[in-house]
Parts: C-alpha cells; structure tokens; sequence
C-alpha cells in the first residue's frame, strides 16, 4: 500500500469515531455491564484481515466496536436481547456456530449509519478467548484462523 492509501484507510478507519460513542452510550443506558473495546480497529489489522479474507473494506463490521462481559448464559441472553432491541441490531450468534473454536454472541449495531460490533462474552466465553489469543501470539498467529499448527488447532476446537 502506498502512504496515500494508509492515509486514506486511516481517514476511513476514524470515520468510525462518532457512531462507537453512540452505540457506547446506548450500551450504558441499557445495561448494567461496561463496555471495553476501542473506536477503531488498527490499520494493520484491517490491511491484514482484509488479505486474510476475501471481504471488501465497506464490509467490515468489526472495524469498531466494543465486548461486554457477563457472569452466565443466561445473562448473556438477557442483555444479547435488551440491545438487540434498543440497537436495532444484527444477532450473530457464534455458540451456534463457532469460528475456530471461538464462541460468543455478536450484535452488529449502527451508530452514524456505521457498523459498530458489540461482542458479549460470558466470563467463560472470555477466559477461553484471551487463552487462546496468548496462545496464538507464542505459537502462531494463524491459529485464530483455522490454519497455522495442527495439534493446536485441533485443542482450539476442543477436538481430540
């Protein structure tokens, strides 16, 4: 990429500020639980994804967004549907159908006529998720995505 398409993806890429504080503040007025996350995913990550997948950038719908962390499942339902209704939003449920292993529900919400996702995780959910990204980073990158180390990803997927 040159440096006037980093530029321009980083202009894209803060475009993405205002409608992460809108669906942040929806988020607090409706639940209990505080959302961490970040207004924009890094202009590396988006380049890497973006060669990893075979997705235009207008469709990405993570390059904003925030995760909540709940205590159980059945919090997890209650607040995946109170802000699904408040925002409107997409339910991508990753319990059903889990990506490499990983599991947790996704809302995709609109804030600025922008996509923000929201991920809610059970307590869980995420000890297994932030395992599994420490894992990744020693052994190999690509174990998020269904590739790198076979044995590895086999343990991800709870395969024997």
């Amino acid at each position: 990429m040159s440096d006037a398409d980093l530029k321009l993806l980083d202009a894209y890429r803060r475009s993405f500020a205002s409608g992460y504080e809108q669906v942040i503040a929806a988020i607090r007025s409706t639940v209990d639980y505080p959302p961490t996350g970040r207004p924009a995913k890094s202009t590396t990550s988006i380049v890497e994804k973006l060669h990893r997948e075979s997705i235009r950038l207008t469709q990405m719908q993570d390059i904003a967004g925030c995760r909540l962390v709940v205590p159980q499942v059945a919090r997890q339902n209650k607040v995946v549907r109170l802000l699904s209704k408040k925002l409107d939003a997409v339910v991508v449920d990753r319990r059903k159908r889990p990506s490499h292993g990983y599991r947790a529900v996704h809302l995709i919400a609109k804030g600025d006529s922008k996509p923000i996702e929201i991920q809610v995780r059970t307590r869980l959910q995420h000890s297994w998720a932030e395992f599994s990204e420490k894992v990744s980073d020693v052994v190999d990158p690509a174990i998020k995505y269904g590739a790198g180390h076979k044995q590895c990803e086999r343990f991800s997927t709870g395969c024997q």
